[in-house]
């Protein structure tokens, strides 16, 4: 009898090898298309190079006139100055602070000398000397993360629980900053100085932060008294304490018996008496405190110089400005001159 050959098996490793086939004819499409992807990057690499190898005289004599263009500009016009100042707005008054100088910014940038005068009380002609206004918090992560423990402070302990520090410094409000600076751009180097006071009035004069300021002030008027009377009451306590232990101090002993109960009272009542009136003394410096930073609804932390600072920079110069736009200007207008080339020469081929 003949033997049959395993059929199957013969099948199977057709079939596998068809499959790697695949796989392999697969693998070498991706790498071809990939090497045709960079092929052609490198191809229009080239095409700009010689596009900018055929031009580079013309695009230097471009770059040449707008750099001397610019430096004329630069010469001829008139130099800005910056000054900055650095304020702490207190009762929630940083709100009507930004209102404000965005309201300034608004009237500098229409050139609206008239109005700009009547809100900074100025002369028209100083007022036409401010080009900007500019507002923005001060903090840094240190100043953040203090924030952040004075909210979860007032918190109580279930809320507490449920605040997230990295949450709450990823969506940190600019305005909640403890620290801003004010800066004012003008050609006039000392419009800044001379304007300030009429800036810090305009949030200090308001009723509403006048009437926080009153109240405050009344309640940390009331919380030191407060503190002076529990002050007076623990140290009437502790006078009666040391008068009272003097006297058992003073009687002659009775047998031999101790209470130890009775005296670790006493002790732990005079080391809570204590620890109290530390507590209380702690309080009124973080009171006086308070009472120090909020003395005034917009603490000036550090005033405008008398004198701006000339603003400088590159990237604002005419010099950069003006033969960076010529030079783009240029490119796009060749390009055009060489696609219209490449066009006509396609039509005739």
């Amino acid at each position: 009898m003949s033997k049959e050959s395993p059929q199957p098996q013969q099948s199977e490793e057709v079939d596998l090898g068809q499959l790697f086939k695949l796989i392999g004819n697969a693998f070498d499409r991706f790498f071809k298309f990939i090497g045709s992807i960079f092929k052609g990057i490198f191809g229009v690499i080239i095409l700009f190079l010689l596009f900018l190898q055929k031009n580079f005289i013309k695009l230097v004599v471009v770059g040449g006139i707008g750099l001397a263009i610019g430096i004329y500009l630069d010469f001829i016009k008139e130099p800005k100055y910056i000054s900055t100042m650095v304020v702490e707005p207190n009762f929630h008054s940083v709100q009507q602070l930004y209102n404000n100088i965005n309201f300034y910014n608004e009237l500098a940038r229409a050139e609206d000398s008239t109005a700009l005068a009547d809100a900074l009380s100025i002369s028209k002609k100083e007022a036409s000397t401010i080009k900007e206004f500019k507002v923005e918090s001060y903090s840094d992560e240190n100043q953040k993360v203090q924030l952040f423990d004075e909210f979860v402070r007032s918190l109580d302990t279930t809320t507490q629980k449920a605040i997230d520090m990295e949450a709450y410094l990823k969506n940190f409000n600019s305005l909640d900053a403890r620290f801003h600076t004010v800066s004012v751009i003008a050609t006039n180097n000392s419009i800044a100085k001379k304007i300030q006071p009429v800036i810090i009035n305009s949030i200090s004069n308001n009723n509403y932060f006048k009437l926080q300021k009153e109240t405050n002030g009344d309640n940390i008027k009331l919380q030191e008294k407060l503190y002076n009377k529990q002050i007076v009451e623990i140290d009437s306590l502790q006078s009666l304490y040391k008068r009272v232990m003097e006297k058992e101090a003073a009687r002659p002993m009775q047998g031999t018996s101790i209470n130890l109960g009775e005296n670790g009272s006493k002790d732990n009542k005079e080391l809570a008496l204590i620890n109290k009136m530390e507590e209380l003394k702690t309080s009124l410096v973080e009171l006086n405190e308070e009472r120090a930073n909020k003395s005034s609804i917009l603490n000036v932390i550090s005033d405008f110089p008398n004198k701006g600072v000339k603003q400088k920079g590159i990237f604002k110069s005419y010099k950069f400005l003006v033969p960076s736009i010529m030079l783009i200007l240029a490119l796009f207008i060749f390009l055009l001159l060489s696609l219209n080339t490449y066009l006509k020469n396609y039509k005739k081929n």
